[in-house]
C-alpha cells in the first residue's frame, strides 16, 4: 500500500499527488512512468514520474480528471492509500550530451516536461523552456519551470498568460532568431506534437516526442500502446516513452487514442453519479 503524503489542486482538472514508494523514488529517473491503482477494483492508469525524492522515498504524480479512473483517483486524500503502485516503467530520457535543448510542453504534458527540463537544467544545459495553455486558469508548474530552465517562454492561446499564440510559434521565433538546438523535446497533446515535429523537420532539428497511448499492462505484453515509428511497430511501455518524433505515425497514434472515446464518457458519467451518492448528494 502507498500512502498519499500530499494532494494539491494546481487548477480545476488537475491534481498532484506525492506518494509513499522509497523502492520506486530509488531508481526513477524522468521521461519514466508508473501504473496507478487506485482501488481494488479500479482501472490501470499510467502516469508519469513528475518529480521524485529519493531521500524522502517519495515519487510525485500529476494527473488531468478525464474519465472514471481519474475521478476515482481523485477522490482519494491525503492519508490514504492507494491499491497498486507499479514503477518505474519505461526509458529514462537520454540527456546525456546535450548542451542546448528546447522543451515544448503543452497543458498537461508540461508535468512530464518539467522533470526533463529540471534534468537537464541541473547537468548544465543551456534549456528554453516553452509551455503552452489555452488559458491562465490552466497553468500548472510555472514557477518550477522559471526556477530550472535557462530562458522560459509561456504562451496561452487566449493571450490570457504570457504572449498569445501556439507554442510553434514561440519555437519558430527562437529558431529563425539563430537559436542552434542538439535536440528539441516536445511533450503533450498529440495534435500540438505533431506540428512541433513538422516545424522542426523543416530546419533538421533532432526532436524526441513522448507519446502517451492506451495501454495495460506496461510491459509490452498487451500491445494495447503499439505505435508505427520509422514504419516499424514498436510499444511505448518498453520501447518508449520517447521515439524520434520525425518518425512518428501521429495520425495513426491520434486515430487509436479516440477508439474508446464514447465509452469512456459513459463510464464518467456511471463514476460521477455513483461519487455523487457516496457524498450524499443525489445521481
Amino acid at each position: 500500500m502507498n500512502k498519499i503524503i500530499t494532494r494539491r489542486e494546481l487548477n480545476p482538472t488537475v491534481t498532484l499527488l506525492e506518494i509513499e514508494a522509497p523502492l520506486i523514488a530509488k531508481k526513477a529517473e524522468p521521461g519514466q512512468f508508473v501504473i496507478v491503482r487506485s482501488h481494488d477494483d479500479a482501472e490501470r492508469i499510467p502516469l508519469t514520474v513528475a518529480d521524485f525524492d529519493r531521500d524522502k522515498g517519495t515519487v510525485t504524480i500529476i494527473f488531468q480528471i478525464v474519465g472514471a479512473g481519474t475521478m476515482r483517483l481523485n477522490s482519494l486524500r491525503e492519508g490514504d492509500s492507494l491499491a497498486n503502485l507499479a514503477g518505474p516503467l519505461g526509458r529514462a530520457t537520454e540527456t546525456d550530451g546535450l548542451g542546448k535543448v528546447a522543451v515544448v510542453g503543452g497543458g498537461v504534458g508540461c508535468a512530464i516536461a518539467y522533470p526533463v527540463t529540471k534534468k537537464l537544467f541541473d547537468k548544465g544545459a543551456q534549456v528554453h523552456a516553452i509551455a503552452g495553455f489555452r488559458t491562465k486558469d490552466l497553468v500548472i508548474l510555472e514557477d518550477e519551470f522559471r526556477a530550472h530552465s535557462t530562458q522560459f517562454f509561456a504562451m496561452s492561446d487566449d493571450g490570457s498568460w504570457g504572449e498569445k499564440g501556439l507554442v510553434t510559434d514561440a519555437l519558430k521565433k527562437l529558431i529563425e532568431s539563430g537559436e542552434k538546438y542538439d535536440e528539441v523535446i516536445t511533450i503533450g497533446p498529440l495534435i500540438m506534437m505533431k506540428f512541433v515535429c513538422a516545424l522542426t523537420k523543416q530546419y533538421g532539428i533532432k526532436t524526441v516526442a513522448s507519446m502517451n497511448p492506451i495501454m495495460i499492462d506496461g510491459t509490452g505484453m498487451c500491445g494495447c500502446c503499439r505505435l508505427t515509428v520509422g514504419g516499424e511497430t514498436k510499444f511505448a511501455c518498453v520501447d518508449g516513452p520517447e521515439f524520434d518524433g520525425h518518425l512518428i505515425d501521429f495520425d495513426e497514434a491520434m486515430a487509436r487514442g479516440r477508439m474508446y472515446a464514447g465509452f469512456e464518457q459513459r463510464k464518467r458519467e456511471e463514476t460521477c453519479r455513483l461519487l455523487n451518492m457516496k457524498e450524499g448528494g443525489r445521481a
